[in-house]
C-alpha cells in the first residue's frame, strides 16, 4: 500500500450572492388562497372518481385557473411615500 499525499483543504469562502428585490412579498391572502385552490383541486378529483361530469371540471378549472394562479399574482399595496 503506498501512501497518499496529504493535500489541505482550503477554507471554503462564501460568494456573496447578489439579491434582487422582485417587489413580492407571500402574505397570509397568497397563503388562504394557495390553500383553497388546493382544497378545491382535492374536491374535483374526488368529485371526478364519484362519477361527476358537471362538478368536477367546474371545480378543478376554478382551482387551476383561478385560485392557483391569484395566490401567485396577489400582491399586498405598498403605503407610497409622503402619504
Amino acid at each position: 500500500m503506498g501512501s497518499r499525499p496529504v493535500t489541505r483543504q482550503r477554507p471554503q469562502q462564501r460568494k456573496s450572492q447578489i439579491e434582487s428585490d422582485l417587489g413580492f412579498e407571500w402574505g397570509s391572502l397568497n397563503t388562504a388562497l394557495l390553500g383553497a385552490g388546493v382544497a378545491v383541486l382535492v374536491i374535483g378529483y374526488f368529485a371526478l372518481s364519484r362519477g361527476s361530469v358537471t362538478l368536477a371540471p367546474v371545480l378543478l378549472v376554478l382551482g387551476y385557473c383561478a385560485l392557483i394562479p391569484a395566490s401567485l399574482l396577489v400582491r399586498r399595496r405598498k403605503p407610497a411615500a409622503g402619504e
